[in-house]
């Protein structure tokens, strides 16, 4: 490798890939604000006695208690009578981690249920079609507490190993028969003891997992051995069901592919009559959102794996009454979360019978309308109209003056103030309507006059509550009517149309009466042509300011409503705009009198490309403030328009993660947890934003990709795609050594063929552009995941020269550390050469020494493939990784030994006459075995300095490409080492067969010499080569990058073993006929 332009490929791309990684761990590193409150308890955990059996001896079960005060175990046991919940921990987790659901829980219960808000509540969508006619009970009480259990599973990292995953699965199977056993143990002893029983015993439990604990319990459900209907409803809690968070483990990612498998075919219909096994089990995802670095939103998705029947993924985000990004561990103590989710649970609860709701679609709808926001049913749909859900407009038939309107619910009667109390009316003559006191009056708004000239939609944004503070109503004329129904049964209350959103903190009240700044909106109110349709008049009634004797009256109450043109809004950054963004910042004017919704569409996800808006305040309206001029300065624009300009709001939805609000936005970076680029995503790869500003002002914005942002996203999401295209960069450079050893050229280092397949056009190209076009190729056939061919192409081109710049360093480290031990190695012997050589003899003349030292590949072979099978597979490639060590090593001694008498000999003029003698004795001297060391092949005419160099770089392409596979099994290994106090169990045979292999083809591609060759039958003069392999290899394992499955690269590394091993046999069975090993073409160098 010579040039200076091969030196700046590698350095680029060296560059590159560090660049890259340290903006991602600076953005990593920072502190995360998430907003949530603490979660405080009284926890008692009470253990329950393990029946006889396997899996009892090893783990734990406990039941919850909260309270201060002190208890019996067995009589709090036998008062045992609500409904079961178990909860699962995940990965390194603990069984007390459920302190806070189970404190919350409790609180709950006694507490009851919350004061409806009035809000417009989500409606349960399937198949795009909304379902109202499901009407889930309202009740002042719960029937049952929850009664919560977990599993004690001993700090294990299931995420690590798959054997783990499926020892926890097994044991949850069996605390789930013991939960339903210890009831009916618990009933048993009250009878006895004289008490009454007339409630049922509960037949199923429900499942509450955390991280690995989710798909453990999703694993549970197909099990065998569990019992029918034992599990009816699943909620987990930043649960990756998709894959492994990081697929390295061969078994690990089998046994997820399998799970999901039996999920699938469990939804499915087998026969005519019968009912699909898990038609009752529904699945409930909540993500962490984007503050989660450890689970990615895409991987917390149930798409695929139940369907939307059965279950659905809602991000943290876009939980009614949290609103909030949280870190994987923060999600299970975050009180708002926490809160929303137990009383979710408690309203599961049937009234009548005590138990949880047997209908999968009234437990489907409860859980719709007590996590999800009216928002996404009801005013995102307007962002993109391409992609609208079918609307219901509020009358049918409007044409018709007497026909039947839809039904909304009005305000409940107890709310004592009505729209007839009001004092005088006013009369909006302009499309903008405000609001800044609770003036107890009604606004009339013609909808003929106001909505004109395109401004089609109606929008409002308020920080008063409806009913309490606000109503709407629809009117269809202000007078009398040819129509028979009296006026007050054809006014159409909308109230229950505001939608909730969340809102920063509220501004403070230096003192009672004094002005305070403009309070951020927590509703939004829109209605589209569809909805004003047949109507004439929309009034906007607010309710008197309410007056306490003693105490200040409420801080400033505000609303701020507009008819705007939607077109007239719009904005959309393009992706060459967007990437110039992250150097020259282009600032935005937005005058007064604009609309009060602003669409801006970004043509790259910012689950990508995350961007940093900006909105300056840059005037009000105000033309005098009144103050004096050495005070004004810019108080206009700061101080007096923050009490009249409420603070923007950006509304953003994901097709993956869902809803996204983010209030206060003044300069905020703004990301959804998407998963663009990607060979299996679906959807549109853009992101619509809604603005929501106030029309009065005017403002000054910015919009800039975040690169800090955008280095931890794109890290973060392809992290298994740069895995899986490193074992590709290092085949690919092997099948590079092998062409040159076929070809009769020198074998060149990995260093200098990575060097050489980052040429462009040709190795580039061809090693890059061939599988993404396989991979696409591959999507034609399944239309609704096929990628948007520009960013995958991209984003995997990104990924393939990072991974050739994460190799480079790996190839340069392992390189330094050999020619630095070598190169000391070498020194100390030619100072001591005598005493070396006398130490070495005496060492090697043990006969078990011996005996390895004469069949270094057999003894290598057999230990590593007993390590892999009995023990540990990590520990036998570590194993063949010391052998490709010891053997470079010896090659690179060799070489500078050789090299280093080659000088000498130089030096004093002795010319190359007697230069193969002395090489061969010097071999001799060195000890080395020949087998290790030394090249079957005929050409005499290279040096024995060459050969040895040879050698080096080949067995450095195998010991780079087997550390990576070692590396792959190292966490699997960690968490092996932290169970061997539990006891021993064997490996996993996948795992076993497939390191086998590896194991197999470094022993039999131990030597360049032994690369396979054979003749394909039938085509004389075709045959299949080493470099051919080890290119379809390369190929393979970069279709699993793009699949984010890293660990199938051990699936082409197993085949080449088996295939070198193979022809290796043939070769033996054949030595005296034809040679199946490629040797060179030309036997002799001219």
């Amino acid at each position: 490798m010579e040039g200076f332009k091969a030196k700046f490929r590698l350095v680029t791309v060296v560059v590159l890939s560090i660049g890259i990684a340290l903006v991602a761990i600076y953005d990593l590193l920072k502190p995360i604000t998430n907003g949530c409150a603490m979660t405080y308890m009284y926890p008692t955990y009470i253990p329950i006695s393990a029946t006889e059996g396997l899996s009892s001896s090893k783990y734990g079960l406990y039941l919850y208690h909260e309270g201060w005060k002190q208890i019996d175990f067995n009589e709090h046991l036998k008062q045992l009578n609500g409904v079961p919940v178990l909860f699962i921990p995940g990965n390194g987790g603990s069984y007390k981690q459920v302190r806070s659901l189970a404190a919350e829980s409790d609180r709950a219960y006694q507490g009851g249920p919350p004061e409806p808000m009035l809000y417009q509540e989500a409606s349960l969508t399937l198949e795009g079609v909304e379902m109202d006619d499901i009407n889930v009970p309202i009740f002042n009480q719960y029937k049952r507490r929850l009664d919560w259990f977990a599993v004690d599973l001993e700090g294990e990292h299931s995420a690590m190993d798959g054997q783990i995953l499926e020892e926890h699965t097994e044991y949850v199977v069996y605390a789930i028969h013991r939960i339903l056993d210890q009831y009916k143990e618990s009933r048993d002893a009250r009878v006895k003891e004289g008490g009454v029983e007339s409630s049922s015993l509960p037949n199923s439990v429900i499942l509450v997992g955390h991280s690995m604990g989710g798909f453990v319990a999703r694993a549970a459900v197909v099990h065998p051995n569990l019992r029918k209907s034992a599990v009816e409803t699943i909620l987990t809690l930043s649960a990756p069901h998709q894959s492994p968070p990081l697929a390295l483990q061969p078994s690990l990612g089998h046994y997820y592919e399998y799970i999901n498998q039996k999920w699938r075919k469990g939804y499915e219909v087998q026969t005519s009559r019968a009912v699909p096994q898990l038609s009752s089990v529904i699945v409930i995802s909540i993500s962490g959102g984007g503050n989660d670095y450890q689970i990615r939103t895409k991987l917390e998705s149930v798409d695929g794996i139940v369907p939307s029947t059965n279950g659905f993924m809602i991000s943290s985000m876009g939980v009614k009454n949290v609103w909030l990004s949280m870190e994987h561990q923060v999600i299970l103590w975050c009180n708002q979360l926490v809160v929303q989710v137990s009383h979710t649970l408690l309203s599961l609860v049937d009234p009548e019978t005590g138990h949880p709701i047997s209908g999968t679609r009234k437990r489907l709808t409860v859980f719709t309308k007590m996590l999800q926001s009216g928002m996404p049913q009801s005013l995102l749909r307007q962002s993109d109209r391409r992609q609208q859900l079918p609307h219901h407009p509020l009358q049918k038939e409007r044409n018709n003056p007497g026909s039947e309107k839809k039904d909304f619910p009005a305000c409940p009667s107890k709310i004592q103030w009505s729209v007839e109390g009001l004092e005088r009316d006013l009369y909006i003559k302009t499309p903008t309507v405000t609001i800044l006191a609770m003036d107890g009056r009604r606004r009339w708004l013609d909808i003929k006059e106001l909505g004109s000239n395109g401004r089609t939609n109606f929008v409002l944004v308020t920080n008063l509550l409806p009913c309490y503070g606000i109503r709407l109503h629809l009117w269809p004329e202000k007078g009398t009517s040819g129509s028979d129904l009296p006026l007050n049964k054809r006014v159409v209350e909308v109230t229950s149309k505001i939608v909730q959103i969340p809102s920063g903190p509220a501004p403070r009240q230096i003192e009672p009466g004094s002005q305070t700044e403009q309070p951020p909106p927590s509703a939004v109110f829109w209605l589209d042509t569809k909805d004003m349709n047949g109507f004439r008049f929309l009034t906007i009634s607010v309710a008197p300011s309410p007056t306490v004797s003693g105490r200040p009256p409420p801080a400033a109450s505000m609303a701020v409503g507009q008819f705007f043109n939607p077109d007239e809004g719009r904005k959309e950054f393009s992706p060459k705009s967007l990437l110039r963004s992250m150097y020259s910042q282009k600032d935005i004017f937005i005058k007064e009198d604009h609309p009060i919704v602003m669409d801006i569409t970004f043509s790259i996800s910012l689950g990508l490309l995350p961007v940093t808006v900006s909105l300056v305040t840059t005037g009000c309206g105000i033309k005098n403030s009144g103050l004096p001029v050495e005070e004004a300065g810019d108080i206009d624009n700061g101080k007096l328009c923050k009490l009249r300009c409420f603070p923007p709001v950006a509304l953003a939805r994901d097709p993956t993660s869902g809803l996204h609000i983010f209030p206060n936005l003044y300069s905020r970076t703004i990301e959804v947890d998407s998963s663009p680029a990607l060979w299996t995503f679906q959807g549109s790869e853009k992101t619509n934003v809604l603005l929501l500003v106030d029309p009065h002002c005017s403002y000054k914005s910015s919009v800039a990709v975040s690169l800090t942002s955008a280095g931890r996203r794109f890290m973060l999401l392809y992290n298994s795609q740069i895995i899986g295209l490193s074992f590709a960069v290092v085949l690919f450079a092997l099948m590079r050594q092998a062409n040159a050893w076929e070809l009769d050229l020198p074998v060149p280092s990995l260093l200098s063929a990575v060097e050489t397949n980052l040429r462009v056009p040709l190795p580039f190209l061809l090693l890059t552009i061939s599988p993404i076009l396989i991979a696409l190729l591959y999507s034609c056939l399944n239309p609704k995941s096929f990628p948007r061919v520009g960013s995958f192409f991209v984003v995997a081109m990104i990924c393939y020269l990072i991974a050739n710049g994460t190799v480079i360093i790996l190839i340069l480290t392992t390189l330094i550390l050999s020619h630095a031990v070598a190169g000391i190695h070498v020194f100390f012997k030619t100072r001591w050469r005598w005493r070396i050589l006398d130490t070495s003899t005496s060492f090697f003349s043990f006969k078990v020494l011996r005996v390895i030292n004469a069949n270094p590949s057999l003894a290598t072979s057999l230990l590593a493939i007993a390590l892999v099978c009995f023990v540990h597979p990590a520990l036998g490639l570590l194993i063949l990784v010391l052998s490709h060590v010891l053997c470079c090593h010896h090659a690179l001694c060799s070489y500078f030994t050789a090299s280093s008498k080659a000088r000498t000999e130089d030096f004093y003029g002795f010319g190359n006459g007697g230069k193969s003698s002395i090489f061969k004795s010097d071999k001799s001297e060195e000890g080395l075995s020949g087998d290790e060391n030394s090249s079957n092949s005929p050409d005499s005419a290279k040096s024995y300095g060459d050969t040895q160099l040879e050698i080096f770089h080949h067995r450095h392409g195998l010991l780079i490409l087997h550390l990576l596979s070692l590396l792959m099994f190292l966490p699997s290994l960690v968490a092996w080492l932290e169970r061997l106090s539990m006891g021993h169990n064997f490996p996993w045979f996948l795992d076993s067969v497939l390191c086998m292999g590896v194991v197999l083809h470094g022993i039999c591609d131990s030597k360049p010499e032994f690369n396979v060759f054979f003749q394909i039958p039938g085509m004389r003069g075709y045959e299949i080569r080493q470099g051919f392999v080890y290119l379809v290899a390369g190929y393979c394992c970069y279709l699993a990058g793009l699949d984010l499955a890293p660990y199938k690269a051990f699936y082409a590394m197993a085949t080449i073993g088996a295939v070198s091993f193979f022809f290796r046999i043939l070769e033996r069975n054949r030595r005296s006929g034809e040679v199946y090993y490629s040797s060179r073409k030309h036997s002799h160098r001219h």
